[in-house]
């Protein structure tokens, strides 16, 4: 294994000489690879905060593109899906092949997991069937290592014709080589080397080859990959050939007729099998694999996949990342609150003896208070600690274990994931619902990931119940949650019709965690709070002071007083908080503080009234945002009813809780 250079990540990276050889040139870079690979974190390294998030023209597939200054170079950097094939069966596929067989970038850095190398190699011979300006990047080079792996880089290198660079992307190790080979690749006039498949296979290639050359199709994709695409049976690829040469077509039939009689196979699973039997080839005359021990992430492994003790595992880690944020953050919440107190404690009595004093001291502080004090402390904590199992591989393995669970609702294991995401925010969790199948498939996880307590929701319970009823209470809700969520989601799967498919899904490797890498996804998914939210917050509770002071509320409140006081036993100035509570959901605890000029809440509810408004809040209308993203995923028809839905089921178990709390108490 060659010497790994330990450059620090940076998003720009510089030299301080100057390159006099080469002149400065502007480049296009494209990562590409299977998902769970660290091409994300590749391309986080390299481009740090100059990227722009957005949809491919006409697709609602994600596009992620940003700058790089390296060494005089202008690059943009192209983050491609994360595929496994160059396949019609998904968007992704589609996207990807057609930017790197149209748009021809200068360069291609496809990254594979080093640990599972063989498996890996399959997308990459793809990328070399359509003579992509290829640079290899072995990333997670340590994992292999630990597994007794020893890749001799120069002989990969040699048997693919391209580059090839060790990295460990989290420590940001191998990033810097990976760019320089590119920026060779794109300068140089690199002659690819064409791989060969199985003698008789090959034969026929070369004799379709010749007469999809012959016919000028002019169709941009290299002819040899359009060739075997055509082999393969790819539908689109074979749609485009027809409109321009009846001939190519009728030979493919006869080629094809003729290998699957050879072979007794089909044509695409003929085509497969040479590639995984090449793959293999190259990796077993590229690695040595040296005798291991069982080592204690194999052990685990075990363990988190077995038919018992991985529910256990599963089971533990979703309590955990739970209790953890419990606690953590009533600690922390604790220790903010007692600091500010020492710096203003907002007083009540200012309302009435002086009301614009009372705006700026009440309604600004006590934005600034319920901020600090209810929001910050439970979301940092909770996407610390989710971005550090994510890492590690142990999520991959919870959604593994959950799948038949999830099979009850009409869904896969793979749909924990977007779940569980959802519990930080609804917004991205729905986004994430891509990674299902089938329409129907992201459409149920979307309807249950709109009953998971997100992080502002989280704080309304923690804000509300956690910090003055107790935390037994909170964790009760929760577990009622959980059984809404099953019950609803069941619901909807018989609401909605068609099957649930089987789980594929890929399983990286057990890793340790990097801390560098956690804080960075934590800092990216919580700054919105301190760049956006945080503002609105203060502002927003400066507001309701001066509509609660000039008593422009009272309208509201008595408009939904049958709803809110006789059915779901709350507070007269509840209704307005349920409002404010469409927009974002903590401003329901911003509202309380505002209103009642205090955050100790006890002052305004009873613990029963507390209990009843958190659960409400879990379960009711989702935020405008998420109203959004569903909207424009899945059409404002389906939003509108899952909306319906929501309220529904919130008011029906509110009231019901709050009568037979109230009945026993």
């Amino acid at each position: 294994m060659t010497h790994q250079n330990n450059t620090p990540a940076n998003p720009k990276y510089k030299t301080d000489i100057a390159d006099t050889t080469e002149k400065s040139k502007q480049f296009t870079f494209a990562l590409a690879g299977n998902a769970n690979v660290g091409k994300s974190v590749i391309f986080n390294q390299l481009t740090g905060s100059n990227q722009i998030i957005g949809n491919w023209p006409g697709k609602t597939v994600d596009r992620a593109e940003g700058i790089l200054s390296f060494e005089g170079h202008e690059i943009k950097v192209i983050d491609l899906p994360g595929i496994y094939s160059f396949s019609t069966f998904s968007m992704e596929e589609i996207v990807s092949r057609d930017y790197i067989a149209l748009e021809k970038p200068d360069a291609v850095i496809n990254v594979v997991d080093a640990s599972v190398l063989e498996r890996n190699l399959f997308f990459t011979l793809q990328l070399l069937e359509m003579n992509a300006p290829l640079v290899l990047v072995l990333n997670q080079i340590d994992v292999a290592k630990n597994k007794g792996m020893l890749i001799n880089k120069d002989r990969l290198s040699e048997m693919l014709g391209v580059p090839v660079v060790f990295a460990t992307a989290t420590r940001g190790e191998g990033v810097y080589e990976a760019v320089k080979e590119a920026v060779k690749v794109a300068t140089s006039k690199h002659k690819h080397k064409q791989l060969k498949y199985h003698k008789d296979l090959e034969e026929q290639i070369e004799k379709l080859q010749q007469i999809v050359e012959k016919e000028n199709l002019d169709l941009k994709y290299p002819s040899r990959w359009i060739t075997i695409k055509l082999i393969e049976g790819d539908t689109e690829i074979t749609k485009l050939v027809a409109e321009k040469s009846q001939t190519a077509i009728l030979q493919l039939n006869l080629i094809s007729t003729e290998i699957e009689k050879r072979y007794q196979e089909k044509c695409f699973s003929i085509i497969a099998s040479e590639r995984y039997a090449l793959a293999s080839s190259i990796v077993a005359a590229s690695l040595q694999q040296e005798k291991s021990s069982h080592r204690f992430t194999d052990k685990l492994d075990w363990f988190a996949t077995h038919r018992i003790y991985g529910y256990i595992t599963a089971s533990a880690v979703i309590g955990g990342l739970l209790l953890w944020t419990f606690f953590v953050g009533n600690a922390f919440s604790g220790l903010i609150s007692q600091g500010l107190n020492l710096i203003y404690s907002v007083d009540p009595e200012l309302s009435t003896s002086a009301p614009i004093l009372s705006i700026i001291l009440n309604g600004f502080w006590g934005g600034i208070d319920a901020g600090l004090t209810l929001i910050i402390p439970f979301v940092i904590p909770f996407y610390l600690l989710l971005a550090l199992i994510e890492d590690s591989g142990l999520l991959t393995r919870v959604a593994f274990m959950m799948d038949s669970a999830m099979h009850k609702i009409g869904l896969h294991g793979k749909a924990l994931i977007p779940i569980i995401l959802g519990y930080g925010c609804s917004v991205p969790a729905i986004h994430s619902c891509k990674i299902m199948e089938t329409r129907r498939e992201r459409l149920l996880s979307a309807f249950a990931i709109t009953f998971a307590p997100c992080s502002a929701r989280t704080i309304v319970l923690f804000g509300m119940v956690g910090l003055f009823v107790g935390i037994h209470w909170a964790l009760l809700l929760y577990v009622v949650n959980l059984a809404i969520i099953f019950i609803m989601g069941r619901v909807a799967m018989k609401a909605v019709p068609g099957k649930s498919t089987g789980l594929i899904m890929e399983m990286s490797s057990f890793k340790r965690p990097s801390i560098n890498f956690a804080l960075k996804q934590t800092w990216t998914r919580t700054k919105s709070l301190i760049y956006v939210v945080f503002p609105i917050y203060i502002v927003g509770s400066a507001l309701i002071q001066v509509l609660y002071v000039y008593d422009i509320l009272t309208p509201v409140s008595n408009t939904l007083y049958p709803l809110t006081v006789l059915w779901l036993g709350l507070p007269a100035f509840a209704g307005v908080l349920l409002l404010l509570g469409t927009v974002r959901k903590e401003l329901i605890i911003l509202g309380a503080v505002a209103i009642l000029g205090t955050t100790n809440l006890l002052t305004g509810f009873t613990p029963i009234q507390l209990v009843v408004m958190a659960l409400v809040a879990m379960l009711y209308i989702p935020c405008v945002s998420t109203m959004a993203i569903l909207g424009k995923e899945f059409g404002w028809k389906p939003a509108a009813l899952i909306s319906l839905a929501n309220i529904g089921t919130a008011l029906i178990i509110g009231g019901l809780t709050f009568h037979i709390l109230n009945f026993f108490t």
